[in-house]
């Protein structure tokens, strides 16, 4: 089946609306300073989205002043990128449930999500990933006690252009089912507009 494009707005007063947002290809690390040998960004303003520990969507949310909200660009089984599934350990020509969307503060597109859902984590209780709407992917896997977090990585984007994602994190959430572990992806891409002119520590 085809990845099914599900957007068909853009944030409101947004000074990239006029341009299409999308989730570019990046190289990726597993310690920061070995991203930052390579882009200096990622020890500065950046650094406190690119490692927070808890919810991101939390931390997010906690950053509006109005509003907060999600928009589902595309959702929908496809390949993932082979560098993704050979992280994930499953086959690559395997398809898997793909949903890429925006979180949204304050009206402006903040970051772009990228998550891959492969077909063993959709199977009994998982059935409810491919419903989750406007509702953030964080607040289901961080409510939901089986799901854990792996280590955190750090991404640099590849080829992009003015107003769009240069640093990116991501990670695997792990869970047991019936003595096996199953592993999906959250990959999270930094807007300039969430951390520039915003210094946090």
């Amino acid at each position: 089946m085809r990845l099914v494009s599900m957007l068909s707005k853009v944030c409101k007063n947004s000074p990239t609306a006029a341009c299409a947002l999308t989730v570019p290809p990046a190289c990726w690390y597993r310690q920061p300073a070995a991203a930052g040998l390579r882009d200096p960004q990622v020890h500065g303003p950046a650094r406190y989205w690119l490692n927070v520990q808890g919810s991101f969507t939390r931390a997010l949310q906690q950053r509006c002043q109005q509003s907060f909200q999600v928009e589902v660009a595309s959702e929908g089984f496809a390949l993932p990128r082979v560098e993704e599934a050979r992280k994930l350990n499953i086959p690559w020509r395997q398809q898997a449930w793909i949903r890429e969307v925006r979180l949204c503060g304050d009206g402006q597109p903040w970051v772009l999500a990228r998550t891959v859902i492969p077909l063993a984590c959709l199977q009994g209780p998982g059935r409810q990933l491919r419903n989750l709407g406007n509702r953030p992917l964080g607040a289901y896997l961080f409510s939901h006690r089986q799901w854990h977090r792996g280590p955190l990585e750090t991404g640099l984007c590849k080829g992009t252009h003015s107003g769009q994602p240069r640093l990116a994190r991501r990670s695997l959430f792990h869970t047991r089912r019936q003595g096996r572990q199953h592993s999906l992806m959250v990959c999270e891409y930094l807007l300039p507009q969430l951390y520039c002119g915003a210094e946090r520590t």
